[in-house]
């Protein structure tokens, strides 16, 4: 299975989008989470983060197909978020995340600190991330009575 990542312009807004609402419509759905879910966002929400001259988009492909994107936003002092990262439903459970934050990792290779966040009840979820070296720091925020965020970083020193 061929991986490669595909550095999005303005033009790859309206695929990442799709490509978002699906991968994170089960969610919305499951936790109703209006405010704070990827599948609420507008197409115009992508296009603002496409022009921050702080964040690289990138689509996920196999074979050339796109199944996902990865978000790359970069802090001072070698500090680097990923916010969000979607697989397309379709395509989950074949390690595509675990080569995809591989790939990242090798790419922004002088990164002393990843962080990331997750669905706390999405256990799949925090399991793939412990399992790549993330650790919890213990900071949480409520979304609502059905969804908690667990906040995750990754020392690389």
């Amino acid at each position: 299975m061929e991986i490669s990542l595909f550095k999005s312009g303005l033009n790859e807004a309206s695929i990442i989008h799709e490509m978002q609402i699906k991968a994170f419509m089960p969610l919305l759905e499951k936790y109703q989470d209006y405010e704070t879910s990827p599948a609420n966002e507008s197409v115009e929400r992508i296009i603002d983060r496409l022009n921050q001259p702080f964040t690289d988009y990138y689509i996920i492909k196999i074979s050339n197909n796109p199944v996902g994107a990865i978000r790359i936003v970069k802090y001072e002092n070698k500090t680097y978020r990923v916010s969000p990262i979607f697989i397309l439903p379709e395509y989950r459970g074949k390690g595509i995340a675990q080569k995809v934050f591989s790939i990242i990792e090798n790419m922004y290779n002088d990164a002393r600190n990843w962080e990331l966040d997750t669905i706390l009840q999405e256990q799949g979820n925090c399991y793939l991330y412990e399992k790549l070296g993330y650790k919890k720091t213990g900071e949480i925020k409520q979304i609502n009575d059905k969804m908690t965020i667990v906040f995750y970083n990754k020392r690389m020193i």
